[in-house]
């Protein structure tokens, strides 16, 4: 059986093609595309119908590469955005990015209409300022008028299988996302939204369905405009982190997981949300997962800051492969300096590296100066930083963790591996790389009937994709370097 994955990302996009023979699954890739947001009149957006010319690219290529029976394709991308459909069903504007800057003090101005533990305890979200209710709110208190002229909002996942097949709906993993769902009843959490502003028009949210849900197939119009066969499309678990966990080899249940990318989402998987004052206070979010589990998870910064770094040296002329930055990092000196990765100076583009040392210098750290050094920072701060998010979630559900299961693209960065094993004192198993992907076509494969259950897509994985292992080294000194960044926090 063949089927196809559409893996956006904040950088790059890709059309990953799935073959099944009943016990392995193997991946080919046949199109990959910058995804990468525009700048206009200062407002950051994503590129939209350039993303959905991409997408029928991908089709196309996997078609002409003679893979013209596919049994499914699915969509899944990064949380939170969304685009406004008007009652014709026309895009009214592109999908603006989480970056931008039309958030500023909207979590201020939510608060003030409802408490923050009273949005808290309906949605159970992390407090982000990109969040969906947040850029609605920015929206409303703007007048505007593409919310006023709103039939529909979609989030971006959601945007892709409307123009494919026609159907209006939101996917459970990429709505439990936004700040606007309430994971106990399970369903929109319409009084609370009323509450932070009633501009916003609760008729726009559309009915929320379960990954693994079979939407439709690809339009006539599409079929006739590419040549190609219908293809089903399946809602896979749309939010790319929800597909990235339904890849988790899990050894033991109890074992967290992390999504490495641009992002890092640490977390354990449950059955049932916990909205509570522990969970409030540590600022930690129950996502939904496949068969309306939660991911509960901390949000952390991850490979954003050394991604920037690297941008920023690039625009200067000098192009160094991470690689190649990862070995200077390994030649610099260990815990000369630590940032708090999570900290607001670092989560807004451009000057990375500056940044980085403006923060060390403000906080009285030695200034980390050539690239391996900046490189370092970040990474052993990063490590650290796993280890306080395990360390909120045991607070929460009241076991000791295991171990740390590292699935994304963050495997392949095999020093930060290492250094986290340290730092978090426990064993760390990284892998499957393409964990989104392989999510994304798990889900198909068990929506398809192919595959009868998740534990049964796990070990599918597990039999498809090597694991790499990392123990723990010198936990004393990563102990004095933990103790560092507390210090850095209060």
């Amino acid at each position: 059986m063949e089927i196809l994955a559409f893996d956006y990302g904040a950088s790059s996009g890709r059309a990953i093609l799935g073959k099944f023979d009943g016990k392995k699954l193997s991946l080919e890739e046949m199109h990959r595309f910058s995804s990468d947001p525009v700048m206009m009149r200062n407002t950051f957006t994503w590129d939209f119908l350039r993303l959905f010319h991409e997408m029928k690219n991908g089709i196309l290529k996997t078609y002409n590469a003679g893979h013209k029976n596919l049994a499914g394709m699915g969509v899944d991308t990064w949380g939170v955005d969304f685009g406004l459909l008007s009652a014709k069903g026309d895009l009214l504007g592109n999908p603006v990015h989480y970056r931008d800057s039309r958030t500023d003090g909207m979590i201020d101005a939510a608060t003030a209409s409802v408490p923050a533990r009273e949005i808290y305890g309906y949605t159970g979200i992390q407090f982000q300022k990109f969040n969906t209710l947040f850029q609605l709110l920015a929206m409303a208190r703007n007048d505007d008028p593409l919310l006023k002229d709103a039939d529909t909002m979609l989030f971006v996942p959601d945007l892709f299988n409307y123009f494919l097949t026609g159907e209006k709906f939101c996917e459970y993993t990429i709505t439990s996302t936004s700040m606007l769902y309430d994971p106990v009843a399970q369903d929109w959490a319409y009084d609370m939204i009323r509450k932070v502003d009633s501009r916003i028009n609760p008729s726009i949210f559309p009915k929320v369905i379960d990954a693994g849900t079979k939407i439709g197939n690809i339009s006539a119009s599409i079929c006739s405009e590419l040549g190609v066969n219908p293809i089903p499309v399946i809602a896979v678990a749309e939010h790319d982190t929800g597909s990235a966990v339904v890849s988790v080899p899990f050894r033991d249940k109890k074992a967290a997981y992390l999504s490495s990318g641009t992002w890092s989402l640490l977390g354990v998987e449950i059955d049932k949300p916990i909205i509570n004052d522990t969970t409030y206070e540590l600022n930690y979010t129950n996502e939904g997962g496949i068969n309306r589990s939660v991911r509960l998870l901390k949000n952390i910064m991850g490979l954003w800051i050394n991604q920037e770094c690297r941008r920023y040296w690039q625009k200067k002329g000098e192009n160094f492969t991470f690689d190649e930055l990862e070995e200077g990092a390994l030649q610099a000196k260990p815990f000369q300096s630590i940032i708090d990765v999570d900290a607001p100076d670092f989560f807004e583009p451009y000057n990375m590296p500056v940044k980085v040392q403006e923060y060390c210098a403000r906080t009285g750290q030695k200034v980390p100066e050539t690239k391996g050094e900046i490189v370092r920072c970040v990474m052993e701060s990063l490590a650290l930083k796993y280890r306080q998010a395990i360390e909120g979630l045991e607070k929460i559900v009241g076991y000791k963790i295991p171990s740390l299961h590292i699935v994304g693209g963050g495997c392949k960065e095999k020093t930060l591996c290492r250094f986290t094993a340290s730092a978090i004192n426990r064993p760390v198993y990284a892998g499957p790389i393409e964990a989104t992907a392989i999510g994304n076509l798990s889900t198909q494969l068990i929506s398809l009937g192919e595959v009868g259950s998740l534990d049964q897509a796990r070990e599918v994985v597990a039999n498809s994709f090597p694991l790499d292992v990392y123990l723990p080294q010198n936990p004393a000194d990563w102990e004095l370097a933990y103790e560092k960044l507390l210090s850095l926090q209060l």
